[in-house]
């Protein structure tokens, strides 16, 4: 579990490495975030915040379906990620859409005013989901919907390879899916936030990695700004972590590539029609 007590020190890790990120838009969060806005089943003139919008995809699907009419909120701590999405908003010639460079746990919307509130893989980054959540139930009107997508413990994709070798080296990497990692751990911190009629949905997104990405994505793990700070080993270490990197990669290649399962849960939940 990430040790998130310096929340500042852990915010500031946040910020960096999102917005060192510019090869966020791939097939694999497209598919993620049009399915989540698929199962929330958004309506015309709805009014949708979007939680860590990154780039804007769910924003920018949602926008389509609710109109001029409706609203979307998109917030995300990164301006990095905001810029991208903005670029994209203005290419679409959308104009219900407002973004928001906040803190997404500190967030401050009046209660009663959202049809939805959707979040796209990213409510693990949060320091305090459950007090998340609280404030999310306030912001939703009656029977308002959250739905937000997290992904399980021990799926074999290639970040979790390469997780798995870092303890052989006395690396702790931060588990940010601890919080969600269940189907029981995301029902309950739902119902402890006071929403009913939770629905869990379990997907695969996973896909075949050419082995040559597989073994360059070495680069973007040991220098992400969430990881790196775990890496207090020699640089003799270092290069004898990698090659066993390597090794693993090229020991489970096959003629379709390197598979990189991404079982993924779709959580929904609403608001009390009574709340």
């Amino acid at each position: 579990m990430i040790d998130r007590t310096n929340i500042d020190e852990y915010k500031q890790r946040v910020i960096a490495e999102f917005n060192s990120r510019n090869n966020y838009d791939n097939d694999f969060r497209y598919c993620l975030g049009n399915r989540l806005v698929e199962l929330a089943q958004l309506q015309r003139r709805q009014q949708i915040l979007d939680v860590a919008t990154g780039t804007g995809i769910v924003a920018i699907a949602s926008a389509q379906i609710v109109g001029d009419e409706g609203k979307i909120i998109g917030v995300d701590i990164s301006s990095g990620m905001l810029s991208q999405a903005q670029r994209k908003i203005e290419a679409a010639n959308l104009k219900n859409v407002e973004l928001q460079e906040v803190d997404a746990d500190y967030i401050n919307f009046d209660n009663n005013i959202f049809d939805a509130i959707l979040c796209s893989s990213a409510i693990v980054y949060l320091s305090d989901i459950p007090r998340a959540l609280r404030s999310w139930y306030h912001f939703l009107k009656k029977s308002g919907l959250v739905a937000f997508s997290t992904f399980p413990d021990g799926i074999p994709s290639v970040p979790e390879l390469f997780m798995a070798i870092a303890q052989n080296y006395g690396i702790s990497i931060p588990d940010l899916k601890e919080p969600l990692n269940t189907p029981e751990k995301c029902r309950k911190m739902l119902q402890e936030a006071g929403f009913d009629n939770i629905e869990l949905t379990t997907e695969q997104f996973g896909y075949y990695m050419r082995v040559s990405d597989a073994k360059n994505l070495w680069n973007q793990l040991s220098n992400n700004n969430l990881i790196t700070p775990q890496l207090q080993i020699s640089p003799e270490q270092l290069e004898q972590f990698q090659a066993e990197y390597i090794a693993k990669i090229e020991a489970l290649a096959t003629d379709k590539g390197i598979w990189n399962d991404f079982t993924t849960f779709f959580v929904l939940a609403r608001k009390s029609a009574e709340s």
